[in-house]
């Protein structure tokens, strides 16, 4: 059989937390929460279920659920989008952007990424027949180069890819970023897929620049989320895609035919628990605090931190203390040190190595505390 992702090996999650779990390590390497999602959203989803809510949900997503998604954007983003016609629930955030590419790409298109990107983004191209355009973020600041994303437009550019706030490196867009990236899209009638799955997870009086706020941009956009990250049950794998109703009437014709639909008592639960704004409100404040702890723990010991404005992951630079590849040095800490995190080089196309690792602080302050007692050693 000719594979069709014939370079993608075992991704960089699985292999740290595999050798975490050989290792008894502790993983702060994959990104989910070590803390309990919230009760009342569990008593939520029971009360879905008890009350019947068992059965396959409308294919674009339980009607309640797209409502009060809709009324949410208008109340953050002072946004108009039509619930009906503009809003698909997908089976987890990957799954979203997945779709998107599949609903534009055509053999042959280019997309521009940018690196380092997470490690979905690229099968996800070239398993639709797309070429990637990586560009790379400028080190150690991770801000885009837009006199090169320019530069790398040609008659087969079909779309954009942005992540906002950024994984791995947490860094945020602005809204000179925003500006400059719908000059680009628009004046090359491009296309442009935005993963703001960690809207909410935005720090230091920073706010969330979402394609949602910018109508003209929206209009050429597919606008993915994740509810996984916002009510801290990863597991659940429950997402969703927003654009105009002529991209997603496209995007409904590939989701139809792979999903068709998804958990119905869990879509049904977050839309009840969704009228308690505070619970996504408050994530900023949340999150912010655990950074600066991790930052507090990590202070006196040789890892320097890149500062992150976002997301749950920070990362940290290593080269003042050893000039080993970051993989290398990843792994030592599993196996010497007893903490999994991962290697920035393996979210680079090429490899490139900052000597940098990325740690997730989505956790509680007893591992952290663990952690940081182990990377003290250092």
């Amino acid at each position: 059989m000719q594979s069709k992702l014939p370079h993608i090996g075992t991704s960089i999650f699985t292999v740290m937390s595999q050798l975490a779990v050989k290792h008894n390590a502790i993983n702060l390497g994959q990104g989910f929460p070590d803390f309990p999602m919230s009760e009342a959203l569990i008593d939520c989803v029971t009360e879905a279920m008890k009350a019947g809510g068992n059965q396959y949900a409308h294919t674009y997503g339980a009607p309640i659920l797209r409502e009060r998604l809709a009324e949410k954007i208008n109340f953050l983003y002072q946004t108009t989008i039509q619930p009906e016609t503009e809003i698909t629930v997908t089976p987890g955030g990957t799954y979203a952007i997945f779709s998107a590419f599949s609903t534009i790409i055509q053999p042959g298109d280019e997309v521009i990424i940018f690196e380092p990107a997470y490690d979905s983004y690229i099968p996800n191209i070239t398993f639709n027949g797309g070429i990637v355009v990586p560009i790379a973020l400028e080190f150690p600041n991770y801000s885009i180069p837009w006199d090169k994303v320019k530069a790398a437009i040609t008659k087969k550019t079909k779309a954009i890819l942005v992540n906002t706030p950024h994984n791995p490196t947490g860094v945020v867009m602005t809204k000179e970023d925003m500006l400059q990236l719908q000059e680009i899209v628009l004046s090359n009638h491009l296309y442009l897929i935005s993963d703001e799955v960690y809207e909410h997870l935005i720090y230091d009086d920073k706010k969330h620049e979402s394609v949602l706020k910018y109508p003209e941009l929206f209009a050429r956009s597919f606008v993915c989320f994740s509810f996984g990250k916002t009510y801290h049950c990863t597991g659940w794998k429950l997402g969703y895609c927003v654009a105009p109703e002529n991209l997603i009437k496209e995007y409904r014709k590939v989701h139809q035919f792979n999903a068709f639909s998804c958990d119905t008592p869990k879509q049904l639960g977050i839309a009840k628990h969704m009228l308690a704004k505070e619970a996504y409100l408050s994530l900023g404040n949340f999150y912010q605090a655990k950074r600066d702890y991790l930052r507090k723990l990590l202070a006196n010991t040789p890892l320097k931190y890149i500062a992150s404005s976002g997301s749950y992951f920070e990362s940290y630079s290593y080269a003042g203390l050893s000039n080993e590849s970051d993989q290398v040095f990843a792994q030592k800490l599993v196996k010497d040190f007893g903490v999994a995190v991962i290697p920035m080089s393996a979210f680079y196309h090429d490899g490139t190595d900052h000597k940098v690792i990325r740690l997730c602080f989505a956790k509680k302050e007893a591992t952290l505390d663990a952690a940081a007692a182990c990377l003290q050693k250092l």
